[in-house]
């Protein structure tokens, strides 16, 4: 088996269909390719979903696994046992994927021996129309948005695959091992982290990493991730997961990212200021509590 498509998926009945659905329908050969989606305790209708896939998509190598062990991580990791290809491309489950995007992950990793990794655009996919505070920063923050161009490049300066939308040689978690099950979301818990850390780890293992455009992921954005609650909820977790992170690695690690910290709020006043000089200051008000929630995190308040 050349891919392993992985969809980790938790309640999102709504969604898992169609990213299903989409998957089939790439013009990568079949027989090429196995869809294992892992479902971490979901309540809801997710079972029939699937059901409905294979009776609609008989020809197409399913499975449906579920992992008890809450957590984005323990069925990142079920689906790295489950697996049977040589790349596996993680895929998200509120999501759509473009026609070529299985074929783009077998060429890069066909093309490119040093590729260890890649990973591709992110575009949103609004369910309502988009919030007049948004602005490119919140934008990445709220949907995941990634685009680095229209060219293959190496990820460089801390830039690393989007969770949702990335594929890796199996080899790679033989030498770097898996996700942390420490970090990542549980349940509605939104905590992270775990991206990062992995990406850590193979930086350190001198496995190189690629932006590939051509796979595209269309991320649909609920209205929910609108509200105040939300945002509150996803910002002080990123602090929080940034402060279990590096404590998990050293104090020394945790100090240089409050130093880093500061130079982010630096970075968030002068944008602040040419919102405020463009007439769109809740764009920079917005930027403002988005960092005060992260500090507020990171330092543990």
């Amino acid at each position: 088996m050349r891919l392993s498509v992985l969809i980790c998926t938790y309640n999102r009945e709504k969604y898992v269909y169609n990213v299903l659905r989409s998957v089939a329908l790439n013009t990568f050969p079949r027989n090429n390719y196995e869809i294992i989606l892992v479902d971490n305790n979901c309540t809801d209708n997710t079972v029939g979903e699937c059901e409905r896939f294979c009776n609609d998509f008989p020809d197409i190598t399913f499975r449906r696994v579920v992992e008890k062990n809450q957590g984005l991580s323990y069925a990142r990791n079920r689906a790295i046992a489950e697996a049977s290809g040589e790349i596996l491309v993680y895929v998200d489950d509120d999501a759509l994927v473009n026609d070529d995007f299985l074929q783009a992950y077998d060429d890069i990793f066909n093309m490119m021996p040093e590729a260890m990794g890649a990973g591709g655009q992110v575009q949103p996919l609004y369910e309502t129309e988009e919030p007049t505070w948004m602005s490119h920063y919140t934008k990445v923050l709220i949907t995941s948005y990634k685009y680095d161009g229209d060219k293959i490049k190496e990820n460089k300066c801390g830039k690393f695959p989007s969770g949702g939308n990335m594929g890796f040689r199996r080899e790679v978690f033989e030498k770097v091992g898996a996700f942390n099950p420490e970090l990542g979301r549980k349940g509605k818990n939104l905590i992270g982290a775990e991206e990062k850390d992995f990406n850590d780890r193979m930086q350190k293992a001198q496995l190189k990493t690629f932006y590939i455009p051509r796979a595209i992921l269309y991320h649909i954005i609920s209205p929910v991730r609108f509200t105040k609650e939300y945002f509150v909820n996803l910002t002080y977790s990123i602090g929080k997961s940034e402060r279990n992170r590096t404590l998990s690695i050293s104090k020394g690690k945790f100090i240089k990212r409050l130093f880093l910290e500061c130079v982010k709020w630096g970075g968030t006043l002068v944008l602040w200021c040419g919102f405020l000089l463009k007439f769109q200051p809740q764009k920079g008000n917005k930027l403002i509590f988005f960092r005060y929630n992260v500090t507020k995190g990171l330092l543990g308040f």
